[in-house]
């Protein structure tokens, strides 16, 4: 692959293993879309979404493609009274990253991120590379050897 994104060079750094998909040269936007094209199951690919709760406090919360986010259980998860996604326009600022290449790996700061219980029905999970077109696939025991992560029920 001649292009390595920001997150796959931080997996190398840290030996991590992964397998990356390239769906750049295809019309896929939504996350079902990638899942298809990448002859996957809409449920072993995650989508990052990121929220801001009532403290300020910023969080990534990380599920199915196919799922939405429910905002109270994902306060729940977190200790929040409430939680909300945070603008588009604001996200590059915040993360590094853009609508639709957030990836949980590498943001300019950390931010608590929690992951949909069903994560744990794999061994690994596919998500953003950091780059619109680019997604990774890493072992979830890996994975929280760079990032700190938990799991909670997310999804309504």
């Amino acid at each position: 692959m001649e292009h390595k994104t920001n997150v796959m060079r931080e997996l190398d750094k840290l030996k991590i293993s992964y397998n990356h998909y390239c769906y750049a040269d295809t019309d896929a936007v939504s996350g079902v879309d990638v899942a298809h094209v990448l002859n996957q199951n809409p449920e072993h690919v995650f989508k990052t979404l990121v929220t801001v709760g009532k403290s300020k406090k910023h969080y990534v919360f990380m599920l199915p493609v196919a799922k939405e986010l429910d905002l109270k259980k994902a306060a729940k998860s977190v200790g929040e009274k409430a939680v909300e996604m945070v603008k588009s326009k604001e996200l590059l600022g915040l993360t590094g990253y853009i609508h639709g290449g957030c990836s949980p790996i590498g943001m300019k700061k950390f931010f608590k991120t929690i992951i949909d219980k069903s994560a744990q029905n794999f061994d690994s999970i596919i998500f953003s590379a950091g780059k619109i077109g680019y997604q990774v696939e890493v072992n979830i025991e890996e994975l929280t050897k760079v990032i700190k992560i938990d799991f909670a029920d997310l999804t309504e």
